[in-house]
């Protein structure tokens, strides 16, 4: 009888064939790392290419606007801020001798943290309020920008000025 061939590896054999793949993977890491220095030492010595370089904005990084309007309407401070215009003044009175402001945002912090809900709800009427308000103003804006009366009116007064 002749013997049916094993798809199955001996132990011995995998182990072979796993540390020639291991050596082989190596060989390649020391050739790829002998490559990266001797394109770092080239680089040293070849100024041109850093200087023409152009190094790309990353997409996390936020991109700044060349131009600033004026005219946008800006975001409304949350109730945390309303909170601690109210409690900076209090506590300036309780506490005339601490003047950081570091102390009386970490003092107003702590006191914002153990508030309840009940106490909090003034200030953040007032914020919805306010945000309200700047919806309103952030649409009228759009409008006006779709529409392009900023546009005519900032080019006058570049004309004018």
């Amino acid at each position: 009888m002749a013997k049916a061939k094993n798809p199955q590896k001996s132990s011995s054999a995998s182990a072979r064939d796993s540390s020639e793949a291991s050596s082989e993977n190596t060989g390649l890491r020391v050739k790829r790392s002998e490559n990266m220095k001797s394109a770092a030492k080239a680089s040293r010595f070849n100024t041109d290419k850093r200087a023409k370089t152009i190094k790309k904005p990353n997409s996390k990084q936020k991109k700044k606007n060349d131009k600033f309007d004026v005219n946008k309407p800006k975001k409304p401070p949350t109730a945390f801020f309303y909170f601690l215009d109210d409690f900076r003044k209090e506590f300036q009175e309780q506490n005339p001798d601490v003047k950081t402001m570091r102390d009386v945002g970490k003092a107003c912090g702590e006191k914002w943290k153990t508030m309840t809900y009940e106490e909090k709800v003034q200030y953040y009427d007032i914020a919805t309020e306010k945000r309200a308000e700047f919806d309103k103003a952030m649409t009228e804006y759009k409008k006006r920008m779709e529409s392009g009366i900023d546009q005519e009116s900032e080019e006058d007064w570049a004309i004018d000025g």
